[in-house]
């Protein structure tokens, strides 16, 4: 029995048409109701998916206005002891928005500048407690776990994890005034403000990234 031309000469056989095939068609029905499920499945996913980014990436483009608060005259503040000042820290809700900072005036001793000002947070960084400087030893002291900071807010005893944090400071004609609050490293190298218990310097930044809205730390 003789082979049909087609195999004779080795050629693939033609695949049927689908149902409904004309000549010359470019596209059938099948791939056009699939083609039109994906789009508006695409459709589906971007309304629930773009606020939610929305939401995750805005506050990283949203810089929070600064607020600086005077604190005194440059005269008041000495290179070898701490002054107290209240400052506010959150509008609007009375005592509780309301901080205590140290600040002195830059000490040569330590390779500061005198002209500057430093103003060292009460927020123990072990887990917010308040501290206390303590004149006779020169030291910050926090009462609830015994942590122990040098004269520049340095970690020397207890739990903390990292320094005092700071804040920005800048003299405003007669007027030393403190704005945002930032973190430290080991070297007193200033980073991005974190929350109690958060490490600061080398991988810790990646590791305890600073919320978006935290303002830069002084350059």
């Amino acid at each position: 029995m003789a082979e049909p031309a087609d195999k004779k000469r080795g050629a693939t056989p033609e695949k049927p048409k689908p149902a409904g095939y004309f000549e010359g068609e470019t596209m059938t029905r099948r791939t056009v109701f699939a083609l039109a499920g994906q789009a508006a499945g695409g459709v589906a996913v971007a309304v629930v998916a773009l606020p939610v980014v929305g939401f995750a990436v805005a506050p990283i483009f949203d810089r929070p206005e600064e607020t600086w608060e005077g604190v005194g005259s440059p005269d008041d503040f000495a290179d070898d002891t701490y002054r107290q000042a209240v400052i506010t820290i959150v509008d609007g809700v009375g005592d509780s928005g309301k901080t205590t900072v140290y600040i002195r005036r830059g000490s040569p001793t330590l390779d500061e500048d005198p002209n500057e000002f430093i103003a060292i947070s009460t927020r123990c960084a072990h887990l917010g407690c308040p501290v206390r400087f303590v004149q006779a030893a020169g030291n910050f002291i926090c009462p609830c776990h015994g942590g122990v900071y040098d004269f520049e807010g340095l970690v020397i005893g207890g739990p903390p994890v990292r320094p005092l944090d700071r804040f920005q400071t800048r003299v405003n004609g007669d007027t030393v005034e403190v704005g945002p609050r930032y973190s430290v490293t080991n070297d007193l190298e200033p980073v991005r403000a974190r929350d109690p218990g958060e490490f600061t310097g080398g991988i810790w930044e990646y590791l305890y990234p600073p919320r978006p809205t935290t303002p830069p730390p002084p350059s």
